[in-house]
């Protein structure tokens, strides 16, 4: 998929989230490990939810936001895609699974931060702040997740 507008880059998220999560559900039945599988499901869970608030969020964004070009930094710098499952998590324990998920998310982070440093217009800002909010909260609820999971 070829990112040029935040619509593009939106789209791209919002499948994003839906192969990780699909993956993570994949790889879940597959790990050994009960922890591992606990997490990986949950963690799937909330992949699924981004997903869905992504897509309401292009629902419900400026259509002139929608329209603006971002094509520089998609050029400068490589977003890690996750197309296909090739079963990276089946082997994993916990931790390992954690961080591979936040470097994922923290990636994402980055591009919208960056983004939204380099925005003007009001409605820019406010989709990108909004779509930082969205994915900041949702990392905190999975650690919070992960971190019990622990204790047990």
């Amino acid at each position: 998929m070829q990112i040029e507008t935040l619509k593009d880059l939106l789209n791209w998220t919002k499948a994003h989230h839906h192969n990780l999560s699909k993956c993570l559900e994949h790889c879940s039945d597959k790990n050994v490990d009960q922890r591992a599988d606990m997490l990986l499901s949950f963690f799937a869970e909330h992949e699924g939810r981004l997903e869905l608030l992504v897509d309401k969020t292009i629902e419900s964004a400026n259509k002139n936001a929608l329209n603006t070009w971002c094509q520089e930094y998609i050029h400068k710098n490589s977003i890690t895609t996750h197309k296909r499952c090739e079963e990276p998590f089946i082997d994993l324990n916990t931790s390992v699974v954690t961080e591979l998920v936040f470097n994922l998310h923290s990636e994402l982070l980055e591009l919208y931060r960056f983004l939204y440093a380099q925005a003007g217009a009001p409605s820019v800002l406010n989709l990108l702040k909004q779509l930082i909010d969205l994915e900041e909260h949702e990392a905190m609820l999975m650690a919070k997740g992960a971190n019990q999971l622990e204790d047990l």
